[in-house]
Formats: C-alpha cells, sequence, structure tokens
C-alpha cells in the first residue's frame, strides 16, 4: 500500500477511502488492519473503508477487480459502499469499516487492497481527475 501511494505521488492524509481485501477470517483481518496502520499512520483511524466481500462472497481471482469497481463507484458517486454485516467486530480490527450502512462523503483518493493466495498481494491508488 505503501509502495501505491508513492507510485501514485500521494500521501496517506489524501485518502479519502481504503477498499479492503476483507475475506473476515480471524488472521487475514487482522494482519489487514495491521498493514493499513502501517501504510496510512495515524491517518488510519480518521479513514472509512470497507470490504466489498462482505455483500457478494469471495470471487476469488476476480476479488481485485470487484474491489476496484467499488472504489470507483464510491469515486464516482461519493456514497462509501458499507461491510455488512458487521455485528460483532474483532477488538483487534479497531478502524472505521463504514458497518452495516452507506456513508455519503466526497472520495477523490481511493486506495484498494489485494491479498492473493501465496502472498501475490497488490494494491492501486485510483483518483478522480
Amino acid at each position: 500500500m505503501r509502495l501505491a501511494l508513492a507510485d501514485a505521488g500521494r500521501a496517506p492524509e489524501e485518502v479519502d477511502y481504503v477498499n479492503l481485501h476483507g475475506t473476515s477470517t480471524l488472521l487475514n483481518d487482522r494482519i489487514e488492519t495491521q498493514a493499513v496502520k502501517l501504510a496510512l499512520g495515524a491517518r488510519a483511524g480518521r479513514t472509512p473503508m470497507s470490504a466489498t466481500k462482505s455483500q457478494i462472497g469471495h470471487p476469488q481471482g476476480a476479488s481485485g477487480a470487484a474491489g476496484l469497481a467499488a472504489a470507483l463507484c464510491a469515486i464516482t458517486t461519493n456514497v462509501i459502499p458499507p461491510t455488512i454485516n458487521l455485528d460483532e467486530p474483532d477488538p483487534a480490527c479497531d478502524l472505521d469499516y463504514v458497518p452495516n450502512a452507506a456513508r455519503e462523503r466526497e472520495v477523490r483518493v481511493a486506495l484498494c487492497n489485494c491479498i492473493g493466495f501465496g502472498s501475490k498481494n497488490s494494491a492501486l491508488v485510483v483518483e478522480k481527475l
């Protein structure tokens, strides 16, 4: 995520939304939370983020495309999609996951996080021009 931000010439404080890989598994969600905190620093707790898989399930190889589509929709509509069914959050996952209801907010810069099998991880920054 830090490399993607650097490649895009964007600072953590410019990120308006993060689309998470968000598999809703204990280990993945805790590690992803820590990674977002490392990438965004103090801004992590104030940046809304959500997991597309909470709404559509895990589309395997299409996960990145689904997350990118959700991020582009957020940029286009200024509506951040929710993480649904987030009723009992893990105390170790303490960021703003936009639980259960969409949120209106201007989104100019979005960060998409993708975690693949075998540690083939990627991140992409998209922005409104």
